[in-house]
């Protein structure tokens, strides 16, 4: 498990005591991203691995980082250790992200994604959910209810199909886009999470602009490079998606 974390020393001991309780989690890594308050000692404290960026790199560089010490600590001769990303914010709500791990597991699924209840005290209009959602809708056929959503099970094989991962928050689109067009199977899963909402005052505003930013520049990126799943590979597969289900495209 991985958890980047930035000035979150309020939050971060309730999470990783969370995540140490949820089943086939043998390793909590937090990813000190720079933080200017004690989170390193006070997840240390609480029973996780901190490793730590002396500068604030952002969510990628810190997922990057969780990814390649997880790989580090890999038994010799056992299969790789599966990455669950979860926010630092989430508390005692996060042992509820093990509903993710079950699907990606068993092989059923690569990408499992959290789907969380309207979170209250939440604002905004949705543009940002919807650029995101549109976008991957038109590279890869799938659109999904939550694209920011940061709680994510993947297998490793999957997690290096989609480096480097794109900037700032544009990660999570970023991700689902590659994920899906180098042809792995991705699913929401409707997980009870709570976190820290963001609000609708000129603080959030300024987060959202930053936000469409990076989806913007994530969107755009691939895009430009031509990263998408072909038209008749997209019709194909929306023929044999059903609701709820892995959702996958095939080349053959």
């Amino acid at each position: 498990m991985v958890i980047p974390a930035k000035d979150e020393a309020d939050t971060i001991a309730a999470t990783v005591r969370a995540c140490r309780a949820i089943p086939r989690v043998n390793l909590v890594l937090v990813v000190d991203d720079g933080s200017e308050d004690d989170t390193q000692h006070v997840a240390r404290a609480a029973g996780a691995v901190v490793v730590r960026h002396s500068v604030n790199r952002g969510k990628a560089s810190a997922m990057e980082t969780g990814g390649s010490v997880v790989a580090m600590r890999d038994i010799e001769g056992r299969e790789p250790r599966l990455l669950l990303f979860i926010d630092a914010d989430l508390g005692e709500t996060a042992t509820a992200c093990g509903a993710l791990v079950e699907p990606v597991a068993s092989g059923r699924v690569d990408l499992a994604i959290a789907a969380l209840p309207r979170q209250e005290g939440a604002g905004g209009h949705g543009f940002v959910t919807g650029l995101a959602r549109s976008a991957i809708q038109k590279a890869t056929g799938w659109a999904p209810t939550q694209p920011l959503s940061g709680q994510r099970c993947i297998t490793r094989e999957a997690f290096n199909a989609a480096l480097p991962l794109s900037r700032g928050w544009g990660v999570e689109t970023g991700m689902t886009i590659d994920v899906l067009t180098a042809g792995f199977t991705v699913q929401e899963i409707p997980v009870n999470l709570r976190h820290r909402a963001t609000a609708n005052d000129f603080a959030g505003q300024v987060h959202r602009a930053g936000q469409y930013r990076d989806v913007l520049y994530a969107v755009t990126t691939r895009r430009v490079r031509g990263v998408r799943v072909p038209r008749e590979v997209i019709t194909r597969a929306a023929v044999q998606q059903r609701v709820g289900e892995p959702y996958g495209v095939s080349y053959d």
